[in-house]
């Protein structure tokens, strides 16, 4: 099926090009693939016709080749076609200088295109190009989790696990920054999960550095800045306040249970006494009588 089309189209130049040059155009070396041009969702890239030096060109032909090969805009006798119904119809423009501008990029734009351009000596060279559509990249969600303390940790130090996310973005990278006027780095034995989660220890001595996760992509950047000991202090007063819970219930219902336990005695030795007391009365009256 690609044989056929290359056929169709050289007999489409052929018919194009003039009397006096009956052969097929000589076919220069294909150029090596470009490093992939990078569009971002809603904006517009330009894929560039670059020709070797001194080459005339007469005719251009542009194609999408993946993920459907498609014809997007010509240029013959010094006339553009962009009026092709492939789905850049409405999207594509072609300048004088014969790149090729996509517009409203979507996702689903990223593919590969080739220009093919004929020089008006009959040569023909081949250009391909890699497009990749990215999305914006959105603000990271950070998030502080506290490891519980144990003997191996020095007393008064805080292990904190920071993870990082994006939302619904794919091709992504993930770096952790140190915020303050030295950048001490960090140590890649503290990054798990492609750089997503960081582990740090902080002490006292660390109240105020913040730690920032980058998320980035070819075509943007976002950050999220977070200071991991205030999370310190609200778990150090989270647990302090559970034990308060725990505790202070406690504490009152044994209070009350001695209430209740001094109280019952209490009623119960009165009890006693009034019944003895009950008991004396008769044998008193006897021994008077």
């Amino acid at each position: 099926m690609g044989s056929l089309r290359t056929l169709l189209l050289w007999g489409v130049l052929s018919a194009l090009l003039p009397a006096a040059a009956p052969r097929a155009p000589v076919l220069l070396p294909a150029a090596a693939p470009h490093a992939p041009v990078h569009g971002q969702v809603g904006g517009s890239v330009l894929l560039e016709a670059e020709r070797p030096a001194g080459f005339q060109v007469r005719e251009a032909i542009w194609r999408s080749l993946w993920p459907s090969e498609e014809l997007l805009a010509t240029f013959f006798r010094g006339s553009p076609e962009t009026l092709y119904r492939s789905r850049f119809l409405g999207r594509a423009q072609l300048h004088s200088n014969l790149s090729l501008e996509l517009q409203s990029l979507e996702s689903r734009d990223s593919g590969n295109f080739s220009v093919l351009l004929v020089d008006t000596g009959g040569r023909a060279c081949t250009r391909v190009l890699q497009l990749k559509v990215y999305d914006s990249v959105p603000r990271p969600v950070v998030q502080v989790f506290i490891a519980a303390p144990g003997d191996a940790h020095p007393p008064k130090t805080c292990q904190v696990f920071l993870s990082c996310w994006a939302p619904n973005i794919s091709d992504i990278t993930y770096s952790w920054r140190r915020e303050g006027p030295t950048d001490f780095g960090i140590e890649p034995s503290g990054l798990f999960t492609d750089g997503q989660v960081l582990r740090v220890s902080l002490g006292p001595g660390d109240k105020s550095v913040a730690y920032s996760c980058i998320v980035s992509n070819p075509i943007s950047w976002d950050l999220a800045t977070v200071t991991p000991w205030e999370s310190c202090l609200r778990e150090a007063g989270k647990s302090y306040r559970d034990v308060l819970l725990v505790v202070l219930p406690v504490s009152l219902l044994l209070t009350l249970a001695g209430l209740l336990s001094a109280w019952h005695s209490y009623y119960s030795g009165k009890k006693h006494k009034n019944v003895c007391a009950d008991r004396v009365a008769p044998e008193t009256e006897n021994s008077l009588v």
